[in-house]
């Protein structure tokens, strides 16, 4: 899906959508119109007459084999002038972006995620405070003081107190990406991930923590700001492919 954009005294607005030939299971995600166009209609348009021009992508879940159909869409933004970013989109339209065309090994990358929800908790384990002292009062698993600290009168925001805990997007910064395959069967264990199933297409291995849940989108960027120590690539010697099951 291709979306250009004008401006107006608000801000960037949708002018114009295109859909190319959208597969069937993003019908469960949005409505798609009943006419879909050509893209020699893109021949058209000046790409002067609008701000920006960027893509609507979508994943292919039902290629992973995780159970799940309904594709999640976000909105790529692209570099350099509207004129190239038009070109751009006519030479890739319809196709794959796939994973080796945009990272490659030894690369440092950022992931964005949504973290595991967790509900309301109290500030102990939302933000790590302490415990205060068995005898002091109004509780233990509470700050020492909520209240103005100079004339406030209100409670400040800094103040560590009980809340949605989880469930936020966050960025990992500087993840490095040791290896892109494939063929699954090297990393496959048997029985397949916990909570995931077997790999079925191609893959990322990456050193670092990753946010968010089993089977939840992550969106790699390059990085922002990369660190200035490098390290070597790690030699992977030995990838265990024995069952995480517990069995």
């Amino acid at each position: 899906m291709r979306r250009f954009l004008q401006k107006n005294a608000y801000g960037l607005f949708v002018a114009k959508d295109f859909f190319f030939k959208p597969s069937k299971d993003l019908q469960r995600k949005i409505s798609l119109p009943k006419k879909i166009p050509d893209i020699k209609e893109l021949d058209k348009i000046n790409p002067q007459d609008y701000a920006d021009i960027t893509i609507l992508a979508y994943t292919q879940p039902r290629l992973a084999g995780i159970g799940k159909k309904k594709p999640e869409i976000f909105e790529l933004k692209l570099s350099g002038a509207n004129k190239e970013k038009l070109e751009f989109i006519k030479s890739r339209a319809d196709k794959e972006i796939l994973v080796e065309e945009v990272f490659a090994e030894a690369q440092l990358v950022d992931a964005h995620a949504i973290t595991k929800g967790k509900g309301t908790q109290g500030p102990v384990k939302r933000f790590g405070i302490g415990l205060k002292h068995h005898k002091s009062e109004k509780g233990r698993r509470q700050p020492g003081s909520r209240g103005p600290w100079n004339a406030q009168q209100h409670i400040m925001y800094r103040t560590a107190y009980a809340g949605q805990t989880g469930f936020h997007q966050r960025l990992q910064l500087n993840l490095k990406i040791i290896k892109i395959g494939t063929n699954p069967e090297e990393i496959n264990p048997k029985g397949g991930f916990t909570h995931y199933g077997l790999v079925k297409t191609s893959y990322l291995l990456l050193k670092g923590s990753v946010p968010g849940a089993k089977k939840r989108m992550v969106v790699l960027t390059h990085t922002l700001r990369p660190t200035k120590k490098e390290e070597p690539l790690p030699t992977i010697t030995h990838i265990s492919l024995e069952s995480k099951q517990g069995r």
